[in-house]
């Protein structure tokens, strides 16, 4: 029995059970049918399990049924449509609108201390002068530290409504051991950044990485641009890799800066929904730059949107491996207090006509797909991407491109398969570089800082800056190991760390591009970016 009908398999037998007991106990035998009744098919779910509720041999939660009869019901559908219930929806709201409410720090527990990575920009920690490196020991008043904390112990104490104070004491490396500095703060609204980074490179390339397309992120995607327009930016970098979408309408006026009036960006269709186009409504400001956008096998939904619009319009390279392909519009429908269900109505349409969406249904195990892509090659060979004739469409200028799931990029960047040693990876995965980062950032604080910018920190360690990194391997060192390459990626890690911890998360992805091949692949796809556009290089 396929697994998605066992929940009504189990609905029907109590169903049944409580029919044919019904009678039990008031003077008739379970066998006396009374006379059939025919219900619009509407009601036959709400009947059965009124009559479970009001009849089944033991107490039931009438609740807990319902999700799972609903659950069921979706398994059949496709595999974006879902039920959400209502802890589930306001867990799921914060990323995308943007915002919560907080005092505004990223911390980690060391030693069952809130240790402080960094505070947010713009929120009231960050106000308050707190900095990356303070112990958070005390709780209005109340000492927390060694008290057993848990990461949402710790979000319990620290967030909270907007307006409302709550007092800190914390300790400050290089400050009295004992002395505890008191901080009052009026918790805020916290930006949740979908831009996490817009650097300058030294080529005076523009990278920007936008990780969701949340409420406000076309917003925060402008004045990132902005910024590097007015540093003197005149090409830019896209990345998009591991970004699962969000949004249609933030992904849209992304798409327009790049493009010319009246451009059609993407269309939705479905079989209750009339086809509607997204256009362009002004000239972008930036159609005359280069532009390559760097996707990923992580790359989904607005993401995709993005990336197709650009690629049928000719406007930018797109580098990397084939994204997600998750093309289904979904529609939410709130449920009184119970929760929402978020309806497939629709699928996404690229301007050429393509849909985004990969094949699921029968014979098609579609949370597998990253296993049949890995035994296909696809990964590792540009040639194992699947291609199918009779999907082939054509962009603007007439380069040929594919449908039938996902965006396949112009310029294949093969996933790194290079080794990871075991001893690096009990590292990463036991916290321990993250640990040792915030600890040696800490204690040197001074000293990295007096250095510089990050490029001149990231400079001086790839001239032998000490990491401490040697001990730390010895850790979890095995002498059939390559130490070189565990040495390498350590060091690798930690200075990325150290970075976004002191000088901004921003700061961070542009030290973890030093050794990124992908970045390599991009900033050479603007040498080929002319023969890459036109259709004899297709």
């Amino acid at each position: 029995m396929p697994r998605a009908w066992v929940p009504l398999a189990l609905g029907a037998a109590l169903c049944l059970g409580a029919y044919l007991g019904r009678g039990l106990g008031t003077g008739t035998t379970a066998w006396e049918f009374a006379e059939p009744r025919f219900l619009p098919s509407g009601q036959v779910l709400s009947s059965v399990l009124d009559r479970i509720d009001r009849m089944y041999v033991d107490p039931v939660d009438r609740n807990r049924l319902t999700d799972i009869a609903i659950d069921a019901i979706l398994d059949e559908l496709d595999p974006h449509s879902d039920w959400f219930s209502a802890e589930e929806l306001a867990a799921m709201a914060e990323p995308m609108e943007g915002n919560f409410e907080g005092i505004g720090v990223e911390f980690l527990l060391q030693e069952d201390t809130i240790m402080v990575v960094t505070p947010i920009v713009g929120g009231p920690s960050e106000a308050a002068g707190i900095r990356s490196g303070d112990r958070i020991v005390s709780v209005d008043d109340s000492v927390i530290a060694g008290t057993g904390l848990s990461n949402s112990k710790v979000m319990r104490l620290l967030k909270g409504p907007s307006g409302t104070e709550v007092g800190l004491g914390l300790l400050r490396p290089g400050a009295s051991d004992t002395a505890l500095i008191d901080v009052t703060l009026r918790r805020g609204r916290i930006p949740i950044h979908s831009v996490v980074a817009a650097e300058r490179m030294p080529d005076g390339t523009g990278y920007i990485k936008v990780i969701r397309f949340a409420r406000n992120t076309h917003e925060e995607f402008d004045a990132a641009l902005s910024s590097l327009l007015e540093a003197g930016v005149e090409r830019f970098v896209l990345d998009l890799r591991g970004n699962g979408g969000g949004y249609l309408h933030a992904a849209v006026p992304m798409v327009e800066r790049f493009l010319d009036e009246g451009d059609l960006v993407v269309y939705t269709e479905g079989a209750a929904q009339p086809r509607r186009e997204y256009v362009t409504e002004r000239p972008g400001l930036l159609r005359d730059l280069p532009l390559v956008v760097m996707v990923d096998e992580g790359s989904a939904s607005a993401s995709e949107i993005l990336a197709g619009a650009l690629q049928d319009h000719d406007r930018a390279v797109i580098v990397g491996r084939r994204t997600f392909g998750k093309g289904l519009v979904q529609e939410e429908f709130p449920v009184a207090d119970r929760g929402a269900l978020r309806l497939t109505v629709a699928r996404y349409y690229t301007p050429s006509g393509r849909s985004i969406q990969r094949p699921y249904g029968d014979g098609v195990d579609y949370e597998d797909e990253w296993i049949a892509r890995q035994e296909r090659g696809e990964y590792v060979e540009a040639d194992s991407i699947l291609r199918v004739d009779s999907l082939a469409y054509r962009t603007e200028a007439g380069r040929t491109v594919y449908g039938g799931g996902g965006i396949a990029p112009d310029v294949f960047v093969p996933l790194d398969t290079g080794s990871f040693p075991v001893s690096f990876r009990e590292l990463v995965y036991a916290g321990r570089l993250r640990e040792h980062a915030f600890e040696l950032g800490t204690d040197r604080r001074k000293a990295f800082l007096a250095l510089g910018t990050v490029t001149d920190f990231l400079d001086a360690v790839e001239s032998g800056l000490d990491l401490g990194v040697d001990p730390l391997i010895d850790e979890s060192y095995r002498p059939d190991e390559e130490r070189v390459r565990s040495r390498e990626l350590t060091r690798q890690r930690i200075a990325e760390r150290i970075a976004h911890n002191l000088w901004g998360e921003s700061a961070g992805h542009r030290a973890a591009l030093r050794a990124d091949g992908e970045w390599q692949a991009a900033l050479a796809a603007f040498d080929d970016m002319e023969s890459l556009l036109t259709p004899a290089a297709n």
